[in-house]
């Protein structure tokens, strides 16, 4: 019990330090602007082009008139990567220990969609064999980080008088009943890393979860 106890503790404490440093090693850009208006697939073109036949493999993120990224894996070994090609989102690993999914973007690139998405929209996630998952954004969280550039940094919470610890912020944005939660940066008073947004969104009822696209 104790060992089990202990390597608990070692994923988490090492989730918190990679959490932080994923969110500084972010380029961002200000997540309050809206980004230019972009030409989008449609779901079922975007769909067959990430599809690999892959069944467990997260291959892409679709949002109506705002998103269709496909999603790249982190490489084994390589926790801190975060995709430099425009128009790409990556799978952040340690998110899938917790059993949630994160997608980590640089803001200059395919983060800056991440802005416009808003309660209520359903994103479509696609796997390698075409399965489909559904999940509605129900939340979207904007922090200021107290300080920017520490890993103990504590953020304050910029829709109500609420301030969380590095740890209660994991916690908050990749515990608890299956999710998805899209990450960035925010920049703001000339600081590159002055807070973070977090776009939280949750199953659809379990009616209509799960899905595969016909031919």
């Amino acid at each position: 019990m104790a060992l089990k106890n202990k390597n608990i503790r070692f994923i988490l404490n090492f989730s918190l330090l990679l959490f932080v440093l994923a969110a500084l090693w972010l380029s961002p850009i200000s997540a309050l602007a809206m980004g230019d208006t972009i030409s989008l697939p449609t779901f079922i073109s975007f769909s067959k082009s990430v599809q690999n036949g892959q069944a467990d493999v997260l291959r892409g993120v679709y949002v109506n008139n705002v998103l269709a990224l496909p999603v790249v894996q982190q490489p084994t070994g390589n926790p801190g990567f975060v995709s430099n090609t425009d128009g790409v989102t990556t799978q952040f690993r340690m998110a899938t220990q917790f059993g949630n999914i994160g997608l980590l973007a640089h803001n200059h690139l395919a983060g800056k969609s991440f802005s416009q998405l808003m309660a209520g929209q359903e994103v479509l996630m696609i796997y390698g064999d075409g399965r489909i998952e559904h999940f509605v954004v129900k939340e979207v969280l904007q922090y200021q980080a107290l300080q920017p550039y520490s890993p103990y940094s504590s953020f304050r919470n910029l829709a109500k008088d609420e301030v969380l610890t590095a740890e209660q912020m994991f916690k908050r944005v990749y515990f608890g009943d299956k999710h998805l939660t899209f990450q960035t940066c925010i920049e703001a008073e000339g600081n590159l890393s002055w807070g973070r947004l977090f776009v939280i969104a949750v199953p659809k009822e379990e009616s209509s979860t799960y899905d595969r696209l016909d031919d």
